[in-house]
């Protein structure tokens, strides 16, 4: 029986020739049609992008999965501890979001403090109104809570706008554009010095309601706050009393702890907060930065019988 692979996506024709020329001789399986998947789920070796019907039959069930490639750099949903138990191996998409979600936190941080969302409200009332605008986001300081890919993009483009930058990041480890570097156990103390506090942590045990009212308390209430990490990292109910009490100036919002968010949510009527609905990573490269930058590289290791090494997951870390 030829070997299996199943990529739960479409993908143009090119980027299949791509991975057909690899593997000739495997059986290979390319649709977001579970139709056309569901009955291979067994047989199939390689899985690239996880589904939720996909749980049942290679995880709970005796399956070939040996490898599986997720479509996203999270993996929280994931059922971790199964898939550790199976020994199985997790590459994740981490880099192909870098652009653009650094690109969606600019645009929401001048966004915020160009007023850009109350003129928009204003076009729709035809009012003609300066919004008191008169913030800068020039020379001003950014924390940036978690250096990965994008961590380290947001804070190259920062450097363009003069910015001081201070990283967190667990290992603490220096990093090029970065000015100080601070860790988890030091991170109320880096939140007074910065005008803006942008997450883009992944969802770990650590950092599970991270951010609650005391850092709130501790940020300027001058400083905004963007989250394009995941929802559940901020005590939501605090961030928006924070929010209605002023005791920071706005915030720009991709991830919620319930998505989609439910419409009695009061973020929605907030002045100074502006919502993205988890689109921060959308992209027209998405589907060949997948292929070609991790998994075509990691496809040809492991069929020398090595493991992939691209975004290799670490269960410990659980990122």
């Amino acid at each position: 029986m030829a070997q299996k692979l199943i990529i739960t996506h479409d993908l143009d024709e090119r980027l299949k020739r791509s991975i057909m020329e690899i593997i000739p001789n495997w059986d290979v399986i390319i649709s977001k049609d579970p139709t056309s998947w569901e009955s291979h789920l067994k047989d199939a070796e390689i899985i690239a992008g996880w589904k939720k019907e996909i749980a049942h039959t290679c995880i709970h069930n005796q399956a070939e999965l040996k490898w599986l490639q997720a479509w996203s750099a999270g993996v929280n949903s994931l059922p971790l501890r199964e898939m550790e138990n199976r020994g199985m191996i997790i590459t994740t998409a981490n880099g192909v979001h870098a652009y653009p979600i650094s690109e969606t936190i600019f645009a929401l941080l001048l966004g915020l403090i160009r007023k850009i969302n109350e003129y928009v409200r204003n076009q729709e009332k035809k009012t003609w109104h300066h919004s008191n605008i008169k913030g800068e986001i020039h020379e001003k300081t950014i924390g940036i809570l978690g250096v990965g890919a994008i961590g380290k993009e947001t804070a190259k483009i920062a450097k363009a706008f003069g910015m001081h930058v201070i990283g967190f990041r667990h290992s603490g480890k220096s990093e090029q554009y970065v000015d100080q570097m601070y860790t988890l156990a030091q991170l109320n103390d880096m939140l007074p010095h910065c005008d803006f506090v942008v997450i883009t942590l992944p969802l770990t045990d650590e950092t599970y309601q991270l951010f609650g009212s005391k850092q709130f308390s501790l940020m300027k209430t001058s400083a905004l706050l963007v989250n394009i990490g995941r929802g559940e990292i901020v005590i939501e109910e605090e961030l928006i009393q924070a929010l209605e009490q002023g005791q920071i100036a706005g915030a720009g919002l991709d991830v919620f702890e319930k998505e989609p968010l439910p419409q009695d949510n009061p973020l929605w009527e907030l002045n100074n907060v502006i919502i993205t609905p988890h689109t921060s990573g959308a992209t027209e490269y998405y589907n060949q930065r997948v292929i070609e930058d991790i998994f075509i590289p990691n496809l040809k290791n492991y069929l020398k019988g090595q493991k992939p090494s691209i975004n290799l997951l670490d269960y410990n870390k659980g990122y």
